[in-house]
């Protein structure tokens, strides 16, 4: 309970001073620890670094300025950060783009999009010229696209297929997790992305509880926050959220139906088994 109360204290100090910037000395001197011993227990608690939280609630401040249409240097120096520069690194680093894509909300960001049918249903898969940012299984066609756009209200949308779309379906009727001819252009915090790398080594056929992807990503007691980060996955079946089920054994909810979840689960099973018994 005292560690908790301090870590509780060491959020509310942030919180109360990120626009000083302050360093780790200065956090766990306000919680009367060392900074080795609060750089441990902060992250044990909280799952990312006291410097990491740090540039998340920069960040959050940085996002209202730049949304009420502050200019990119006011806004640096009203987060604390000395520059533009900073806030420019800021933002690559955790949102996967930068403060002017942000401030636009992906005006100049052009994305293709299709409808394809997979072997689990109709999927919408979309892509920039970086790879693919969004692959979602739909029940209906009508309701495919403004989910998309949602997520980038001000980006300009083409209803094409291309060979990033073309490359990356091709894993559907594989059965296999390769991903090395597939780019994708993920935007999430870097804890987000740590989970979602550490799914992508789930091997096809095999499945991991949530405690498992918290051990592997050593951050043993974020469970319940690396629930959320497999829930925020943008790009289903790519990155195999599906393989990842509850402690007790029981399949678990999915964003895109536990029947689904189920019957892909089984399908990859069965792809294994016929793998090994080809090469024998």
């Amino acid at each position: 309970m005292e560690d908790y109360n301090r870590v509780a204290n060491a959020i509310e100090y942030i919180k109360d001073n990120f626009k000083t910037q302050p360093s780790l000395d200065e956090v766990a001197d306000a919680v009367h620890l060392s900074p080795f011993h609060f750089q441990r227990m902060f992250k044990e608690w909280a799952g990312v670094s006291p410097k990491k939280f740090l540039q998340f609630v920069s960040l959050g401040h940085a996002k209202k300025l730049l949304l009420d249409q502050h200019s990119l240097l006011d806004t640096s120096f009203e987060t604390g950060l000395s520059g533009s520069s900073r806030l420019h690194d800021l933002f690559i680093s955790i949102e996967g783009m930068t403060p002017g894509e942000f401030k636009n909300k992906g005006k100049d960001l052009v994305i293709n999009y299709s409808i394809a049918t997979s072997l689990f249903g109709e999927v919408l898969i979309a892509s920039t010229p970086k790879g693919i940012c969004h692959l979602s299984f739909i029940e209906a066609r009508a309701h495919a696209l403004p989910l998309l756009e949602g997520e980038f209200p001000s980006a300009q949308f083409r209803n094409t297929v291309d060979e990033l779309q073309n490359n990356a379906l091709q894993v559907f009727y594989t059965g296999q997790n390769d991903l090395k001819e597939v780019k994708l252009h993920l935007k999430g915090t870097p804890f987000q992305l740590k989970v979602w790398e550490a799914l992508l080594k789930i091997p096809s056929g095999r499945a991991a509880t949530y405690t498992n992807i918290a051990n592997t990503i050593r951050h043993p007691k974020a469970v319940r926050a690396v629930g959320s980060a497999v829930g925020a996955n943008p790009v289903a079946y790519l990155i195999p959220c599906h393989r990842v089920i509850r402690s007790t054994g029981v399949i678990g909810d999915y964003h895109w139906g536990t029947t689904r979840k189920t019957a892909i689960l089984g399908w990859e099973s069965c792809k294994g088994s016929e793998s090994v018994v080809g090469n024998q």
